[in-house]
């Protein structure tokens, strides 16, 4: 699951991909608008209070991919190189710079809802000029043959065009499954889930600065808006973080009342916007986190590892991670009755812990 990193130019957007992913790019690219892609591992701390329990030989994160696209605007999102990037992600973390750092330009003055607004305006006149010449073939088509079809593509072609000429974005829409399937291939821009990353500055009340940044900088009701969130990092304070030992990092962040990085809460957050969620399978050769989309049956769940558990599937033994560092093993769980058997159209819920019967 990709989520690309979008902004206006001089927000930190390159500067964040380069701590998420440990990238090294160097400062000046042949070609501002090429993408870079790195990968992410998820932080659990649930699993990583499995492997204590377990001590294995081998412990796995699940992991999300970032794509920095380079800055949006309207010339850039006529390129097709640029707008073909964007199409293929998931998601879009839209960084918004409130911080103020006089060896960093100001493009403009510092208004973090003005530079929403206009990048939401750039994502819908995409997604506009796009279906109002799909829509001019559905008119000839439909005149030369209606078909049940391309009829329903029209009408809800039409509701989109309708939704964005009140200037709210698609994600915003709502849609029946059979209509968002209908709409997929478009990879429409502004139907992509949002999350909104207030990059501040530092203060030695960081802690208290970073909880307070979405509803100081008045995002509170836009984040709250259907597919879309938002936090807030120090990216200053991130770049020092990268540099440290795990201790040291501790330590640092202890010294301005935090007990996480924001990059932490911002990989999180992203994995809850895409809709995913993990599940765990533990043992002494390996502790190891699944993601699957929520709403996920056990049988496909158990796809998640191997096809042939999916296909030979019997039942799941299954049980919530606390309930087994509270048993202590599986047998105590197995005992005390917390260690249960689930079927396959059971709904696998984040943090269970499965172990897959199959007959294969």
């Amino acid at each position: 699951m990709k989520t690309g990193i979008i902004g206006l130019p001089q927000v930190g957007k390159t500067s964040l991909f380069r701590i998420l992913t440990k990238a090294h790019l160097s400062a000046q690219t042949s070609n501002p608008r090429e993408a870079h892609i790195g990968v992410v591992k998820v932080p659990d701390d649930r699993l990583d209070r499995l492997a204590a329990l377990y001590s294995p030989k081998k412990l796995t994160h699940t992991s999300v991919e970032y794509v920095d696209v380079g800055a949006i605007g309207q010339d850039a999102l006529k390129e097709t190189a640029y707008i073909g990037h964007l199409r293929q992600v998931d998601a879009l973390a839209h960084v918004i710079r409130v911080f103020e750092d006089p060896m960093v330009p100001l493009v403009a003055e510092i208004d973090p809802l003005r530079d929403i607004k206009n990048v939401e305006f750039d994502l819908m006149v995409s997604d506009l000029g796009q279906i109002e010449k799909r829509l001019e073939r559905l008119e000839k088509d439909l005149k030369k043959m209606k078909t049940p079809e391309l009829e329903k593509e029209f009408e809800l072609l039409k509701r989109a065009n309708a939704h964005l000429g009140e200037e709210k974005p698609l994600r915003e829409m709502t849609m029946t499954p059979e209509d968002k399937k209908r709409l997929r291939g478009f990879m429409f821009l502004s139907e992509k889930p949002i999350l909104f990353v207030l990059n501040i500055g530092e203060s030695t009340e960081l802690g208290k600065e970073l909880e307070e940044a979405v509803s100081k900088y008045g995002l509170t009701e836009i984040a709250a808006r259907p597919n879309a969130a938002a936090t807030a990092i120090c990216g200053k304070v991130e770049a020092e973080l990268a540099e440290m030992s795990d201790a040291d990092a501790a330590e640092f962040l202890s010294s301005y009342g935090l007990t996480e990085s924001g990059l932490v809460r911002l990989i999180r957050t992203t994995y809850k916007l895409l809709g995913l969620i993990s599940f765990f399978t533990a043992g002494e050769d390996e502790c190891r986190a699944w993601q699957i989309p929520a709403n996920t049956r056990a049988q496909e769940g158990a796809g998640a590892i191997h096809s042939d558990l999916e296909k030979h599937f019997i039942r799941a033994e299954t049980i919530r991670w606390d309930q087994l560092l509270e048993a202590g093993s599986e047998a105590n769980a197995r005992a005390k009755g917390t260690l249960r058997l689930e079927g396959k159209d059971y709904i696998v819920q984040d943090g269970d812990v499965m172990h897959i019967r199959h007959s294969g």
